[in-house]
């Protein structure tokens, strides 16, 4: 067949794949995790925990994915640069935004925010939980709703003292704060790519979803 345009013809619009599979899982994976735990489950609970640890792994894998998978994933395609981001804003506003081959500066700062935040809860919520798994602590609540307190008490006589309990209390305050923080910067988030999507004129989430843009 031949690939001759009829002249007046439009060309089928370029088809671009910024977004691999694995920045969409750990992206989905993330935004569940924060709506999950921000708002839905008991803080503190099973569930909770184990939606955490699953969050730990999700970032880690994409730490690596940063460092090692793709161009348009990798941490140096989108370093944090606050002049550039503040010029993207601009831009935005005029509505004028320019087109990334990943990340906008605007959003790479968001998305380095998210991350550390995301990094703060695990950390603070493994501190809470004495690093104790999900596993772990879910034998432990079915020990005591059973009866058996010894682990608590022993827990009580010689693991926590007054130095650890006040670490917890700090780590449970960090959390928290850091917590409402995230659900902020995700409402932030929510509503920069609904403008910017307006702007270019396509849908940005749709991207993130497929994999794939005009």
């Amino acid at each position: 067949m031949s690939d001759h345009v009829e002249p007046g013809a439009r060309a089928a619009p370029e088809i671009a794949q910024p977004w691999d599979p694995v920045v969409r899982l750990t992206h989905w994976s993330i935004a569940a995790a924060v709506i999950a735990n921000g708002l839905l489950t008991k803080p503190g609970g099973t569930i909770h925990v184990w939606i955490g640890w699953a969050a730990m792994a999700v970032l880690a894998l994409r730490l690596v994915w940063g460092l090692s998978g793709p161009v348009e994933a990798r941490f140096a395609s989108f370093l944090p640069a606050p002049r550039a981001a503040v010029s993207h804003l601009a831009d935005l506003l005029r509505g004028r935004p320019r087109e990334h081959s990943s990340h906008n500066p605007a959003g790479a700062i968001m998305a380095y925010a998210l991350w550390a935040c995301m990094a703060v809860m695990i950390g603070t919520g493994l501190v809470m939980t004495g690093g104790k798994s999900p596993i772990t602590i879910a034998e432990e609540k079915a020990a005591v709703a059973a009866g058996d307190w010894s682990v608590l008490v022993t827990e009580n006589a010689g693991d926590r003292h007054g130095d650890e309990e006040g670490l917890g209390d700090v780590a449970e305050e960090v959390h928290e704060v850091t917590a409402n923080l995230m659900l902020l910067l995700a409402m932030l988030h929510v509503a920069g790519v609904a403008v910017e999507s307006r702007a270019l004129g396509r849908n940005l989430v749709r991207g993130m979803v497929t994999g794939r843009r005009r």
